[in-house]
């Protein structure tokens, strides 16, 4: 059980005058309001009335917490939308991402089995012997310097 002892202060703390009781609870527990009541301490008319008023509700107040719990309600239900959107967005994401990934490796191995089916010795027989297609002469070469830039566009032929 918790143990109480009072003190008198010979000072004027908080305007209580030169005689202030300090009531220091020791312990686990401290005494409820009708303890204190028990004791015989009585309020004030004006410290009761004060209590009062401070426990009343007026229609401003109301009207305040009301606004307050809705805006704090539409903010809530705004974040779990966004969330939710935000979720979407991610799932889309992600099946985009595998499906591109699906389709390049599709692609490659597309590309692959096409690549590996062209045989260039036949094309380049097939050219020669039955298109009549030759290689170069020395003479069929033109050189011609190239701009520092390495860029170049040609508009006509070029010349002999």
């Amino acid at each position: 059980m918790a143990r109480v002892r009072e003190k008198d202060w010979r000072s004027s703390i908080a305007g209580g005058g030169p005689d202030v009781s300090l009531v220091m609870v020791e312990g686990n527990t401290a005494r409820s309001r009708a303890a204190w009541e028990e004791t015989g301490r009585k309020l004030s008319p004006e410290v009761a009335a004060a209590r009062a008023r401070a426990l009343q509700m007026n229609l401003g107040y109301v009207v305040f917490l009301t606004l307050a719990a809705v805006i704090c309600v539409a903010v809530c239900v705004n974040y779990l939308k966004l969330q939710a959107s935000y979720t979407t967005l991610q799932k889309t994401s992600t099946r985009l991402e595998t499906q591109l990934c699906t389709l390049k490796i599709s692609n490659d191995t597309e590309y692959n089995r096409v690549v590996s089916s062209v045989d260039l010795e036949e094309i380049k027989e097939r050219a020669i012997g039955s298109l009549g297609m030759v290689y170069k002469t020395s003479d069929q070469i033109v050189t011609y310097e190239v701009p520092d830039n390495d860029y170049v566009r040609q508009f006509r032929a070029v010349p002999d």
